[in-house]
């Protein structure tokens, strides 16, 4: 094999990664590195952000930020996160940087110079009320398929079917809630369509690929491809490189892709070889691997290829083992209304290497998988706590105490010595076959397996019997059973690697090398390095802590006191022009006066309104509601469908603190 190139879906600069990303891509890619590294292979890791498209600049305005301080933030968030779990980067890019403005500006051109990319004139909705285009995901609606309601114009999270906005049954505008109009506007596509052939016959040949995946790829072209737009009207993104393209961008999906090149060549450029990016970019010898979840097989398995075969120069993927779905207690993950687990939060409290266990152990390889913390408690206590750190600590505290905290000679070795040491070279091959094949779930339950053999061997030889009866014999025995943990570190690095870090520095083990897999590793005689226990039993107070925080959507104490909340009177109150529901009001919250656009004109008559003492949140972001600007939010009650306004029973002055 020669070299590797390893990349990994770049996830939205947007918000943290929650265990969905972990268990469909980033822990399998980072497994996957982890082992080709042990293996002495030539093997690097690029990642990075994706920062360009509508995904940013829809939250940057829900936020009251620019896209630019958005990214920055999650840019720095993402990262440390993932350094803190374990996964390692050769290079962790940005797609905001100058570089990868050039790299896909680059790109576009050497496609549209081979009469790959035409221009179209297409329609597309736009929000007069805004008075903007609207590309896909600024447009909600019902699903056509499944009739959900808040399915975006390009997917629907609840179907996952691929959506184009006009597929939408009731489209909105999702900043003001409008309907919109179609309008007339030029985009640039890309000609799938004139290589649909090629595409058929190279995935025809991907014969080792996972089954989803290829059948997945090969049901899309089934269907016919057509070209398809990779630019947007937007301001925040790539510049489109052509005089008559001014003011549009690259739609994400197109630059988000040639982020694995623009990274590859900024890790070369770091290491002071700036050409080095070509030995893996431009070798057919380069074995590309693609670490993505189940949404993203189109773009990765069609839409790429397709650019890459257009293009000429580069090497196609080799591999793209893309992991189906995680749920979280039985439910679809759903980041806007909280269903999910961040990363972040998880490392506030507990260690990286269960989780990173549990996931792997629990990977959603061939099928949909389901997280809950009721299987994190019982994995942790029964199998890391009660088997692996178990069998781990006990053979190292029995040396400290008994043996002089020094590693045993290895003396005549006996037949149930003989079947454990060839148990691990036979459990050592079957974990080798799974990383090499994608499956750190297999992999898993192996090195769990010799660990569970480790412990039948300690418990039927009695070291602490042994240890009054006959030393010689206790020496060999316990030599076995400490070459045996020395592997399963060795075996185990790829997944819970902060735990095999520290087994190689109880052992005194300089460097894990997995050519010497099935060896003693272990230096007879050696003192032992300073010992921990490997692995905390969780209590079930903590777990049912975290289940009730988010069957509850339990928010922290300081995201509470982050809210502005004021008492405040309605000085003013009319109709919104052109509406039956939306109210403008006029509040005065103690020396400052408001404008609130309220949904409250069903229920109340604007007369009657003025004079509330009411109670407002003040420091939500301005939004622009039928073209009037709302700079708060009057907090109310339902009750019977019906909004019913929040007051006080006194006559409070308008600015008090509500808390």
């Amino acid at each position: 094999m020669g070299r590797i190139l390893v990349t990994t879906a770049l996830p939205y600069a947007n918000g943290p990664i929650h265990l969905g990303h972990l268990a469909g891509c980033y822990l399998p890619a980072d497994v996957y590195v982890r082992y080709q590294r042990l293996k002495r292979r030539n093997c690097i890791h690029i990642g990075g952000t994706d920062e360009n498209g509508v995904p940013i600049t829809i939250k940057a305005e829900q936020e009251g930020k620019t896209p630019r301080e958005l990214v920055d933030y999650f840019y720095k968030s993402i990262k440390e996160s993932f350094t803190k779990f374990g996964i390692i980067f050769d290079n962790f890019s940005r797609t905001s940087i100058p570089l990868h403005h050039k790299t896909s500006q680059d790109f576009f051109l050497k496609l549209h110079s081979k009469g790959y990319i035409v221009p179209k004139i297409e329609k597309q909705f736009f929000c007069q009320n805004c008075q903007r285009f609207l590309p896909d995901r600024y447009v909600e609606g019902d699903c056509p398929y499944c009739g959900s309601e808040g399915a975006r114009g390009d997917q629907c999270d609840e179907c996952g079917k691929l959506l184009e906005p006009h597929n939408l049954k009731n489209p909105q505008c999702k900043l003001c809630g409008s309907t919109p109009d179609y309008k007339k506007t030029k985009q640039w596509f890309f000609r799938l369509d004139l290589l649909e052939p090629r595409l058929k016959d190279w995935l025809d040949s991907k014969q080792d690929w996972k089954e989803n995946v290829r059948s997945f790829a090969l049901g899309w072209i089934k269907e016919g491809l057509k070209p398809r737009a990779i630019t947007r009207d937007i301001s925040w993104g790539v510049p489109v490189p052509l005089p008559q393209a001014k003011g549009k961008v690259f739609y994400v999906w197109f630059d988000n892709v040639i982020g694995y090149i623009s990274s590859t060549i900024e890790w070369a450029q770091k290491l002071g070889e700036p050409e080095k990016w070509r030995d893996y970019w431009l070798s057919q010898d380069t074995e590309l691997v693609h670490f993505i979840g189940k949404d993203n097989i189109v773009f990765h398995a069609i839409n790429w290829p397709a650019m890459l075969m257009a293009h000429g120069e580069f090497v196609l993927p080799s591999q793209i083992p893309a992991n189906e779905f995680l749920t979280i207690e039985a439910k679809q993950m759903s980041t806007s209304r909280n269903w999910a687990i961040w990363l972040d939060d998880y490392l506030d409290k507990f260690p990286p290497d269960p989780l990173r266990y549990i996931l792997a152990s629990n990977a959603p390889e061939k099928s949909d998988s389901n997280f809950t913390w009721d299987g994190f408690l019982n994995k942790n206590n029964n199998e890391l706590v009660g088997t692996y750190g178990n069998l781990v600590n006990r053979i190292l505290q029995f040396i400290d105490k008994y043996m002089g905290s020094r590693i045993p000679h290895k003396g005549n070795l006996k037949a149930e010595d003989m079947e454990l040491l060839q148990k691990i070279k036979e459990l050592a091959k079957e974990v080798e076959d799974a990383y090499e094949n994608f499956s750190p779930k297999r992999a898993t339950e192996k090195f769990m397996e010799l660990a569970r053999e480790g412990n039948r061997y300690f418990d039927y030889l009695k070291p602490w019997e042994l240890n009054r009866t006959d030393k010689e014999r206790l020496s060999t025995v316990m030599w076995v059973t400490t070459s045996l943990i020395a592997n399963l570190g060795l075996l185990s690095e790829p997944v819970i690697p902060f735990t095999a870090e520290k087994i190689r520095n109880f052992l005194k083990i300089k460097e894990y090398r997995w050519d010497e897999l099935g060896n003693s590793l272990i230096s007879q005689g050696a003192v032992l390095g300073k010992t921990e226990i490997l692995f905390e039993p969780v209590s079930s107070e903590k777990i049912t802590i975290e289940r009730r925080k988010m069957m509850d959507n339990i928010i922290k104490f300081s995201d509470f006191q982050a809210l502005d909340l004021k008492t405040a009177k309605i000085n003013s109150a009319e109709r919104v022009e052109g509406t039956d529901k939306l109210i403008k009001l006029l509040v005065d919250i103690g020396g400052d006066t408001r404008q609130l656009v309220a949904g409250i004109g069903d229920v109340y008559k604007p007369e009657e309104l003025i004079g509330k003492n009411i109670v407002v949140l003040l420091n939500l972001e301005p939004k622009e509601i039928r073209g009037v600007e709302s700079r708060g939010m009057l907090l109310a009650a339902v009750h019977d469908g019906k909004p019913v306004l929040i007051t006080t029973d006194t006559d409070v002055p308008p600015g008090c603190v509500v808390c």
